[in-house]
């Protein structure tokens, strides 16, 4: 039995609210634990005790109490909390504001590139081992970011969703080639473009603690085949370690 109000501790954190507070949604777990059906411990006060950080457990209450969303600079945070207590009405309305709402434009992009993240690891993995081997505190790579499938040049003016050209398969092999860099994203098929996939790039990167700048050096320029050349964008990464 537990008392219609029911204090808690919160990570060391103190809250008081209605026992039909925290059981308002059934399959959430917060509900599950004051079911009935398991063991709660209590601090020295007799609080209800949740072996959690509670900086964002008072958004949580909110919620559970009257609907009340988080201000934008909290809804990321209140969003893992929501995940943890498996409060899934939160997590709706959450995903559909921003930065959250975005967040899934991003990632859908995102998707169309099924080995982006380890293009990423590749990414810092490299900058790591030249800082190291030349005891330097940044190191430099270069990332081809291409959104076209094939190589244009200044003869072919490919458009949105027209993006492979009319070649025989003998033809197409004769443009199939890597650009002599250390990394290559793409191609793809969105009306998102190169700079578009940069600031996805930096701000994973960013995210992640690594401060990273970039500038275009140039285009691959290979020649390929009559007067047909590589014309991919090259980009020179710069990863600061500190």
């Amino acid at each position: 039995q537990f008392p219609e109000v029911v204090p808690l501790n919160v990570g060391g954190m103190y809250f008081t609210t209605r026992l039909s507070t925290l059981r308002r949604y059934e399959d959430t777990m917060l509900a599950a634990m004051f079911s009935g059906r398991h063991y709660i411990p209590t601090d020295a006060e007799g609080r209800y005790f949740i072996d959690r950080d509670g900086t964002y457990f008072g958004d949580i209450l909110n919620f559970l109490r009257s609907g009340d969303l988080p201000p934008r600079e909290r809804v990321r945070s209140v969003y893992k909390e929501a995940q943890y207590y498996s409060i899934g009405p939160l997590l709706d309305n959450l995903e559909d504001i921003q930065p959250l709402k975005g967040e899934k434009v991003r990632q859908a992009f995102l998707g169309l590139m099924p080995y982006y993240k380890d293009h990423l690891e590749r990414i810092i993995e490299i900058a790591k081992l030249r800082a190291m081997q030349r005891k330097a505190r940044f190191a430099k790579l270069k990332v081809c970011v291409f959104k076209e499938e094939m190589p244009i040049t200044p003869y072919e003016c490919p458009h949105f969703n027209s993006l492979r050209f009319e070649r025989s398969e003998s033809e197409t092999k004769l443009f199939e080639h890597h650009c002599e860099v250390d990394v290559s994203f793409g191609p793809w098929e969105a009306v998102a473009d190169v700079y578009d996939l940069l600031h996805c790039i930096v701000t994973d990167l960013s995210d992640r603690g690594i401060t990273v700048d970039h500038q275009c050096i140039g285009v691959c320029d290979k020649h390929l085949i009559n007067h047909y050349y590589c014309k991919r964008p090259i980009y020179e990464f710069k990863i600061t370690w500190w």
